[in-house]
């Protein structure tokens, strides 16, 4: 079969950003507690950057500089404007303040203290026998347990995992070994690989009684029908009683089916929330005040050291390879300070658009503080308002929570779709959830209402909507089909 070379022009439209617009993205993205974390390890790896307000000296003594006469000039080409680095206005755009934030984090917000869930784990590790490689191996299990307190990844994936990543050679039999001893650690069920491993976990850890070695029973060898609470079947299979089984139930409803949101870690941590807001909405007479949560966010600005050694070099006549170097590594540190400072004033800036361009929308919700009073509102909506492209709101939004005087909500709380009801009144579908969820909380429970009944319900209410929207919207608020809500 015969090949041959063929030469062909091809067109193509494509859009490279700067590094500059991707600092600012990746800045919007970012709350205000890892917006700290993340200028303090700017500040430590750029020296050219400086927290604090800038202090401006004018009395320098141009004949302290002794290398005046001794280098030309390395950086007076066409790719560097001194000017562009130094000159008097500046000041005001490389350093960034908060006009409205106080000196210090604000009192009443929030904000967590003491160690993670995963610090908790890897700490009870040191309480083994394990040997230190061991130990290792065990950190590494540790980090692979999701923030429910279940390990998501089997011990030959692990294995698979540990020898790609780190080059650490372990057998299967030694990995699943390390993970039976990491699910004794505290809370009971962590490092489960499912929800029935997980009970079994926690009731193997009670203390021995005959409801709980029913429970393990049901939940070993009777799981599925108990999922789908097919009692009669339970009560047949395994030839007990109705009240012993409720014995057995009562012990499971008991258990945690998500340990890992058990931890609360220290007394002191209980009575603290995890949630840092971003935003902060005040309201005075009729006038809602937006301001952006800084709390110790330092102002930023520029070296003076550096804008004068940067002054120095520019000065001289002479120049050598090791001056030239260090021109440049000045030029470069500069530069990477001047776009952090900038990215950070201009994600302020997005930031303040895109709640204040909500708090506009969502104008009632403010003022009242019911969900009721919520509008009908997308991502495309905030986006016209502010002349930002959907996906920017979306980052503005992403992990970001506003403080009310009502409390302190998610931004994703305040957008929803819209449906139209019989009279012809566009209403939020958050609207129709709540109004879902009562109708459940206040079913019987003996003989709970199916999705055709809410279905039914809502139509009386002036709400048409098809019977899978039910369903979905159930789904969303984590609610179970009728069926699995129904209590002996």
């Amino acid at each position: 079969m015969a090949t041959s070379l063929t030469l062909s022009q091809q067109q193509k439209l494509q859009v490279k950003l700067s590094p500059a617009q991707i600092q600012v993205m990746r800045m919007l993205e970012l709350p205000a507690c890892e917006l700290q974390a993340r200028i303090n390890e700017e500040l430590q790896e750029n020296p050219a950057l400086e927290e604090g307000k800038e202090i401006v000296t004018t009395d320098i003594d141009p004949d302290s500089e002794t290398y005046e006469d001794e280098y030309q000039n390395p950086l007076q080409n066409e790719d560097f404007n001194y000017d562009d680095y130094v000159q008097d206005d500046d000041l005001s755009e490389r350093s960034i303040s908060n006009p409205r934030a106080s000196e210090g984090m604000r009192e009443d917000i929030p904000f967590s203290v003491g160690i993670s869930f995963g610090e908790y784990l890897k700490s009870q590790i040191y309480l083994t026998k394990m040997d230190k490689p061991d130990r290792h191996i065990a950190k590494f299990v540790v980090g692979n347990i999701d923030s429910d307190g279940y390990l998501r990844r089997t011990a030959e994936e692990l294995v698979d995992d540990l020898s790609f990543r780190e080059g650490i050679q372990v057998t299967d039999e030694k990995m699943a070994d390390i993970i039976s001893q990491i699910q004794q650690f505290d809370p009971a069920g962590v490092g489960a690989y499912d929800l029935q491993e997980c009970l079994l976990l926690q009731l193997q850890q009670k203390d021995p009684s005959p409801s709980v070695s029913l429970a393990i029973t049901v939940i070993s060898r009777m799981f599925d029908a108990f999922s789908r609470k097919q009692y009669n079947k339970i009560i047949q299979k395994l030839e007990i009683t109705e009240q012993q089984l409720k014995a057995a139930i009562t012990e499971i409803t008991r258990l945690n089916p998500r340990p890992g949101n058990s931890w609360v870690g220290t007394v002191y941590d209980r009575n603290q929330t995890i949630v840092i807001p971003d935003f902060i909405v005040e309201q005075e007479n009729d006038e809602l005040i937006v301001s952006l949560n800084q709390g110790d966010i330092p102002p930023l600005h520029i070296s003076a050291e550096y804008n004068q050694m940067l002054d120095t070099y520019s000065n001289n006549e002479k120049s050598s390879l090791i001056q030239r170097e260090a021109a440049k590594f000045v030029k470069d540190k500069i530069d990477a300070a001047k776009w952090f400072i900038d990215a950070i004033r201009q994600r302020n800036e997005t930031l303040m658009q895109t709640m204040s361009a909500i708090v506009t929308y969502q104008r009632e919700f403010f003022l009242q503080g019911d969900n009721f009073y919520l509008k009908p509102m997308v991502l495309k909506d905030i986006a016209a308002i502010i002349g930002h492209d959907v996906s920017t709101v979306s980052r503005v939004c992403s992990n970001k929570y506003v403080q009310t005087q009502f409390g302190t909500f998610p931004l994703k709380h305040f957008f929803s779709e819209s449906i139209t009801k019989n009279d012809g009144q566009e209403i939020s579908t958050r609207e129709i959830k709540q109004l879902v969820k009562e109708l459940v909380d206040n079913e019987d429970k003996t003989n709970p209402i199916n999705d055709d009944i809410l279905v039914d319900l809502l139509r009386q209410k002036g709400y048409s909507i098809a019977r899978r929207t039910v369903a979905k919207y159930r789904e969303q608020l984590g609610i179970p089909v009728a069926r699995l809500r129904h209590q002996m």
